[in-house]
């Protein structure tokens, strides 16, 4: 009895699973290629090395990680605070620069990138950085207090200038 139901559940399984080991099969050949496409683009047709050589960052170089990710931001914005707390400037201004990259539309980044380069003395990018904050973000709760803050820095600029 088991050796009948066996000799007919065999042939049926072959049945079963045979088209899918054959299209597993044709899935593995190399695609043919056209013989109308030339193999290489002519050289007029080649992108052109510009000279420039881009910032390093981890999202503009890094092929697997999009332009847009708020959780990557996100992760950014909270690695930078712990830098700025530790004291590592360097590192918070580059995390929270990756934070304005990975959701540019995202405003506080801008304001503790802003914060981060006024400690560090870089007053006029800090203006740029509050100023984009203000931009994004025109009706913050703390704008009174960061337009202040960018007077401020103004002044100081000016000063540094004549001095």
């Amino acid at each position: 009895m088991t050796a009948m139901r066996l000799s007919r559940t065999i042939p049926i399984l072959a049945a079963v699973f045979l088209p899918f080991a054959v299209s597993q099969g044709h899935a593995q050949d190399p695609p043919q290629e056209s013989s109308s496409k030339p193999a290489t683009p002519p050289d007029d047709m080649k992108p052109k090395p510009t000279g420039k050589k881009k910032k390093d960052t981890g999202t503009q170089n890094a092929p697997d990680q999009p332009a847009w990710d708020p959780l990557r931001a996100e992760k950014d914005l909270e690695v930078g605070q712990y830098y700025m707390k530790k004291g590592d400037l360097d590192a918070a201004i580059d995390r929270f620069q990756d934070a304005t990259t990975a959701k540019p539309g995202y405003a506080i980044p801008f304001r503790f990138l802003a914060e981060a380069q006024e400690k560090k003395g870089l007053k006029k990018q800090a203006i740029k950085s509050f100023q984009r904050y203000l931009d994004l973000y025109p009706h913050a709760e703390d704008g009174e207090k960061v337009r202040k803050k960018i007077d401020k820095l103004y002044k100081e600029v000016e000063k540094d200038k004549k001095g």
